[in-house]
Formats: structure tokens, C-alpha cells, sequence
């Protein structure tokens, strides 16, 4: 499994946590369980390899600091969605925001670029080309934004 292949896996467990309201934790054991992710390897190829420890202990970070900072990435995401509500951006694009926030303002071995081109990746793949383009708008803003703090 890629880190790519990590990160996609962390969107649908952060997504599915903003329908079950689980702990964090809880989310991941409860779809990483062997028995439940061999089954959803019939449904996405996501879920035929399982995750290396490395990769695992990404996921459960990543997971674990979305949903503990749910409402300050929300307000990045608010910030530089100009004329979008955070509430009319889709569930599943809103998660795609937030982990890419994250992982620019968390995860130092993720470069900025990676985290937004990874992001519009899985904003095409799931919601189509429009809306990869925004995720892009927004995430390129945020980042131009940083680059502007650091050399001020």
C-alpha cells in the first residue's frame, strides 16, 4: 500500500466518522478489523492490501487529529472557499479539505504540493473534475497564503 493509497483510505474513514460519530480510534479499529476490511475489498481495491505499520500509525494520526480539529480546519476552509458556505461543500469534499489542511499544518513529511495535488486527486476521482478544480482554488489559496506569512 502507498501513501497515496493511505491517505485515500483515511478520507473514508474520516468520512464515515462524520456519519457515526465514533472516537477516532474506535473508527479505525472497527474498519481496519480484518474480517470487516476483507470485505470491503469486493467493493473498493483500496482495501485489497492492508497497511504496513508505518502506514497505519499515519492513518490513525491522521484520523485522530482531523476529527480533534474538525472546526479550525473548517475555518480554513471557510476562509478561502470565497462565496461557499463550509456547509454547502459536499461531505466528502469537505473531508478531502481537511485532511490536506492537516497534513500541511501536521504532517512535516508531507510537502505542501503532495497534500494539495494528492487532495485534487481524490476530489476528481470521487466527486469529478469540478470539483477538483475547486478543492485546487481553495488548497493553492491556503498555500500562497503560508508562502506569504513565511517571507513577511
Amino acid at each position: 500500500m502507498t501513501r497515496g493509497d493511505a491517505r485515500e483510505l483515511a478520507v473514508h474513514l474520516i468520512y464515515s466518522q462524520t456519519f457515526t460519530g465514533e472516537e477516532p480510534n474506535q473508527v479505525v479499529e472497527t474498519r481496519l478489523n480484518k474480517e470487516y476490511y476483507k470485505k470491503l475489498s469486493t467493493e473498493n481495491s483500496i482495501y485489497e492490501e492492508r497497511p504496513s505499520r508505518s502506514q497505519l500509525a499515519y492513518i490513525d494520526g491522521v484520523v485522530s487529529g482531523v476529527v480533534n480539529r474538525v472546526e479550525d480546519l473548517n475555518a480554513v476552509i471557510q476562509k478561502f472557499s470565497i462565496g461557499w458556505d463550509v456547509s454547502r461543500i459536499s461531505r466528502l469534499t469537505r473531508t478531502i479539505l481537511q485532511l490536506a489542511i492537516y497534513e500541511i499544518q501536521h504532517v512535516s513529511d508531507v510537502p505542501v504540493g503532495v497534500a494539495v495535488s494528492e487532495a485534487v486527486r481524490l476530489a476528481k476521482k470521487y466527486d469529478g473534475d469540478d470539483t477538483g478544480a475547486f478543492v485546487n482554488g481553495i488548497l493553492g489559496a491556503y498555500a500562497r497564503s503560508l508562502e506569504t506569512e513565511v517571507t513577511e
